[in-house]
């Protein structure tokens, strides 16, 4: 019996995909603003966000931004607060699983097909 229980399905470009970035949600803090700024060209060039995506590509850049702002808190603090320290950690982690959603991480652009087909390069670290 075969199972995919841990194996993510190849993301490929949508016919439904943005062509353009939409301006950031004015909710959006200052570090979670330039973090949809910084992510927007590659997932117009990649064609993998639609419409539906734009709330987990809002709460990857709101989870982004909250974790510099906690960064910022920590250090005009100078102590470590436990309790910044455990939001924070959440945070990262929040962002790290939505940046593998769209394509934000190595491993899940190489999902999206980063490297041409016809690249006959002799790349050890090249799966076939």
């Amino acid at each position: 019996m075969t199972h995919l229980r841990g194996v993510k399905p190849p993301i490929s470009r949508d016919s439904n995909a943005l062509t353009k970035a939409p301006a950031a949600p004015r909710t959006l803090s200052e570090y979670a603003r330039a973090e949809w700024k910084r992510v927007w060209p590659g997932l117009i060039e990649r064609g993998i966000i639609t419409r539906g995506d734009l709330g987990g590509v809002e709460d990857y850049c709101r989870a982004r931004g909250l974790v510099r702002e906690i960064e910022d808190q920590l250090r005009a603090t100078g102590e470590i607060d436990l309790k910044f320290c455990r939001a924070q950690d959440k945070a990262m982690q929040t962002a790290r699983q939505l940046a593998a959603e769209y394509g934000l991480s190595p491993v899940s652009r190489a999902r999206v097909g980063g490297a041409s087909a016809d690249d006959d390069s002799d790349n050890p670290l090249k799966v076939l």
